[in-house]
């Protein structure tokens, strides 16, 4: 079994910055590919940051510039550093993991979800 959890949402004003987190944990032999998405309400769950399994980075248009993802493998933890958030930015921002089982394969787990909300 795995588990993504995340920390670090909360309230902030236009212009501010917060930090995700997420570390997954579990029988995990190796990730494929780790980041984050978020959903606004009314809108479909969108892509914000994430590693591939190449390690390199994709970023929403949206973000770039302002986002910043980065991560620590030792720890199988994933960070998400947002700086001049706009109130656009409010969501409920999820963690997803693609978790490499070895023999058995790969499968895409979420976390619980953490919601940021920016004030104009």
């Amino acid at each position: 079994q795995v588990q993504l959890v995340e920390s670090g949402g909360g309230l902030v004003q236009a212009g501010g910055s917060l930090r995700l987190s997420c570390a997954a944990s579990g029988s995990i032999v190796s990730i494929n590919g780790m980041g984050w998405y978020r959903q606004a309400p009314g809108k479909q769950r969108e892509l914000v940051a994430r590693f591939t399994s190449g390690g390199s980075t994709n970023y929403a248009d949206s973000v770039k510039g302002r986002f910043t993802i980065s991560r620590d493998n030792a720890k199988n933890t994933v960070y998400l550093q947002m700086n001049s958030l706009k109130p656009e930015d409010t969501a409920v921002y999820y963690c997803n993991a693609i978790i490499n089982f070895g023999p058995t394969g790969l499968r895409s787990y979420w976390g619980q979800g953490t919601q940021v909300t920016v004030s104009s």
